[in-house]
């Protein structure tokens, strides 16, 4: 039977629903719990292209996807996960400085950071089938499958109807206080997954109320004496059907799958 989508808008408690099965808050009162702390053990590496500002990340069916930044470099790819070879390229405008990216359903949309405009390809052939606008900086984006999520730099993480890409409410991420900076993020068993910019950390994020369940300790993965300035953590990956977590950063030769290993 075909799911009916439908909003219904729950002023009392500042809620929207979208879908029979998605809350999407429009605002929260934090309400902090302690907050679990991992670090990791490296199960695998794999290469990756050294010139790639990595801004977004995503593997489905056994393929990577990647968006990249900078002007005149920004770029989408399909990648194989084991050679780090590019399958598929498109090169954004030079004017243009890509963000994330995520899959909807047989579609790719990519962020701008500045330029306040998104794209939505064909997952397929990266043909270009619309644009949309948002009015705030564009970072991490990323879906529930019912809704995108996406991040702006600030503390605030945003949900977007897939369809007309209009906000449809928003959270303030908090662990006793706001946590800015958010940037690339990957939905994951209920939680969103968020790199914090210029940090070797990620941020375990509880959708619904904003609140901060888990922090992940990178700190020493990908230490040299070579990495530019420039090449910090950036891009979270999961396959869901193998339960395999991936990182990279921008402009680091390796991409890394991860275990987390509890520290309390």
């Amino acid at each position: 039977m075909k799911r009916q989508h439908w909003v219904i808008i729950l002023s009392i408690i500042g809620i929207i629903a979208v879908s029979s099965a998605t809350v999407v808050p429009l605002n929260n009162s934090p309400v902090d719990t302690e907050a679990f702390y991992y670090t990791y053990t490296v199960v695998n590496t794999y290469p990756h292209d050294e010139d790639a500002f990595t801004q977004g990340l995503v593997f489905e069916d056994s393929v990577l996807y990647e968006g990249t930044g900078h002007y005149g470099e920004s770029s989408l790819r399909r990648i194989e996960l084991e050679t780090g070879n590019v399958t598929k390229l498109h090169l954004l405008s030079d004017n243009l400085f890509g963000e994330g990216i995520t899959i909807f359903e047989d579609k790719i949309i990519q962020l701008t950071w500045q330029n306040n405009i998104g794209f939505v390809y064909n997952k397929s052939s990266f043909e270009l089938l619309q644009t949309f606008e948002y009015p705030t900086e564009g970072w991490g984006i990323t879906h529930n499958g019912s809704v995108l999520i996406m991040s702006d730099g600030t503390a605030n993480l945003y949900f977007l109807d897939p369809e007309t890409f209009q906000t449809v409410g928003q959270v303030e991420v908090h662990d006793k206080e706001p946590i800015d900076l958010l940037n690339e993020l990957e939905y994951i068993d209920g939680m969103v997954y968020s790199n914090i910019w210029k940090e070797d950390l990620i941020v375990i994020i509880d959708p619904q109320t904003g609140q901060v369940s888990g922090w992940i300790d990178l700190t020493g993965i990908n230490d040299s004496a070579n990495q530019a300035t420039s090449g910090v953590l950036n891009g979270i990956a999961y396959d869901p059907n193998e339960d395999r977590l991936f990182v990279t950063g921008k402009r680091w030769t390796q991409l890394y799958e991860i275990e987390l290993v509890p520290t309390q």
